[in-house]
């Protein structure tokens, strides 16, 4: 059985991934979803100073003191970036690596390289989409329910994660046992980022046909594919 490391997105947390890891567990897997540092319910720890890095090592640390190895680590999103991080900083925990829907962005490149957005609500420390743009744009795919629920835990995101450029001297010339899964009905990122990240990493190609959020709309699927190896 194996170790999973489930990283959420920008204006998530880990209750994000609360549909997708009863599918996990009852494989027998041991399943980790940590809400990134200022993110969600951790949000009034919000400071100057936050970003992928900082958001990466807090992960290699949890990895160092809950002695996990051979994990598999998900990145969702903007959390595709933290794992990449992660991976580079924590190569001996690694066992395989799986992009779902995921930023995976080379070394000195920045979310506005890939992804254009919506003019968000921004301040020194914080972005984010309005309530009307999140309800409109970044939630339209999710059914009334789904969405009114969403809504009421989507956070801004800390602002340095979303606008500085990653740092990854090594993850792209290394070899991973990696996986990259595409949403059809999503838009960003785009399918050349994606299938780009995939040929990179010689990694296996995995499609569901739904929007940004499968692990709100297709939450058994996506479980499936994060477990196919």
């Amino acid at each position: 059985m194996a170790t999973y490391v489930l990283l959420h997105g920008a204006y998530q947390g880990g209750w994000i991934w609360q549909r997708v890891t009863p599918y996990l567990r009852a494989a027998g897997h041991t399943v980790f979803t940590p809400t990134l540092d200022g993110c969600a319910e951790r949000r009034h720890a919000l400071r100057s100073g936050i970003d992928t890095e900082s958001h990466a090592a807090e992960i290699a640390e949890m990895l160092f003191f809950e002695d996990l190895r051979d994990i598999v680590l998900v990145g969702t999103s903007c959390g595709g970036m933290v794992a990449c991080r992660v991976a580079e900083t924590a190569r001996d925990r690694i066992g395989r690596i799986v992009l779902a829907d995921a930023l995976a962005l080379f070394n000195g490149e920045t979310v506005a390289d890939h992804v254009k957005r919506p003019t968000a609500v921004t301040t020194d420390l914080r972005t984010g989409p309005s309530r009307e743009d999140a309800a409109n744009r970044m939630f339209a795919s999710l059914d009334g329910a789904t969405k009114d629920w969403a809504l009421a835990r989507y956070t801004p995101h800390p602002v340095a994660a979303m606008q500085q450029p990653v740092k990854l001297d090594r993850f792209w010339q290394q070899d991973w046992n990696a996986s990259v899964i595409w949403c059809r009905q999503s838009v960003n990122p785009p399918l050349a980022h994606q299938k780009r990240a995939a040929e990179t990493l010689k990694a296996r190609w995995y499609e569901l046909d739904t929007g940004h959020y499968p692990m709100l709309t297709e939450p058994a699927g996506l479980a499936r594919l994060m477990m196919a190896e």
